[in-house]
């Protein structure tokens, strides 16, 4: 039987699938017609985006090795956390240029219907990303300043399965805005 922390998470990342999977058909159904304005071809740039992208797929294996070893020692645990969180601050760090060089460009959340799914895409995928990063974080303090058990198994394969889940989100969020425009 699924620890009942494990199926809780479970049930959120099945709930957040649904509400992704809308937010990507409705970017996709919107930009399948003409385009009003600067579309993701005229305003993107993935090889930028896919090297801050390498870096939130990285924390993939980070995580994975974090939590790997039940009887991995605090110290091991904590530094492979620590990559974790460095490879996703990086990512986002990566996601604000990207944002802030559209802003200059005048792509906002207001201009255009690109603007809007673009925006409110990858703008609810940063809030996952920094959600995940607080859990993360606090997996890193129970680690550092806990007890000998902490942190407990179920809170860090938890933690792991939500982190999991925003990486492979954004490899189809990459893969439509990104690499489609380019096709």
């Amino acid at each position: 039987m699924m620890n009942k922390n494990k199926m809780a998470m479970v049930l959120f990342i099945a709930s957040e699938a649904i509400f992704f999977s809308m937010l990507v058909a409705a970017y996709v159904y919107f930009h399948i017609g003409p385009q009003q304005g600067p579309g993701a071809a005229d305003v993107l740039n993935p090889y930028k985006t896919g090297f801050y992208s390498v870096c939130l797929f990285s924390s993939s294996y980070t995580i994975w090795r974090a939590g790997c070893n039940r009887l991995a020692s605090r110290r091991r645990t904590a530094g492979w956390l620590v990559a974790t969180i460095i490879l996703g601050m990086a990512f986002l760090f990566g996601e604000a240029r990207e944002w802030d060089d559209m802003i200059h460009r005048n792509v906002t959340i207001s201009r255009d219907l690109f603007g809007t799914s673009f925006f409110t895409l990858t703008g609810f995928h940063g809030l996952h990303v920094t959600v995940g990063l607080i859990m993360l974080g606090t997996l890193l303090g129970m680690t550092l300043l806990g007890r000998s058990d902490e942190p407990r198994w179920d809170a860090m394969e938890s933690v792991s399965l939500y982190w999991h889940f925003v990486d492979a989100v954004w490899v189809v969020i990459f893969t439509v805005v990104y690499l489609w425009a380019f096709l």
